[in-house]
């Protein structure tokens, strides 16, 4: 299914395809971003669900279990993303935490589960 462009110069995204995301609240995304560093691909901010959004590539968490990565919840195929403009690191609306790169938006599936599991029990202990 092609994009569409939404307001603001959004489109909504199909995952599935070239890459699955994994939701997570904001809180956690930070944290993961955070412990991931260099090794992050795209991480796009939604202010308005208070969540982050990795990008993975398609399939590659299926076997992932809910104590995997606590609040991550997985959106493959039939799924959309609102994606902003490429460029855009400033709301309102959703934009890019960390922008898409030379090779594209995805993070490393097994890297990024640790980094949810790590950021997961460091918001336990807090």
């Amino acid at each position: 299914m092609p994009s569409t462009t939404t307001i603001k110069n959004c489109r909504l995204e199909p995952a599935g395809d070239t890459w699955d995301a994994v939701r997570v609240p904001r809180s956690v995304g930070s944290d993961a971003a955070a412990i991931l560093g260099s090794r992050s691909g795209a991480a796009l901010q939604d202010p308005h669900e208070g969540c982050l959004y990795f990008f993975i590539a398609p399939g590659s968490a299926d076997t992932w279990k809910p104590e995997d990565a606590p609040g991550a919840r997985i959106l493959g195929a039939g799924s959309h993303v609102v994606f902003p403009p490429p460029r855009r690191t400033q709301g309102p609306g959703p934009h890019w935490r960390i922008c898409p790169g030379d090779d594209g938006l995805l993070t490393d599936t097994a890297a990024l589960r640790a980094a949810l599991e790590d950021a997961a029990s460091a918001a336990v202990r807090r």
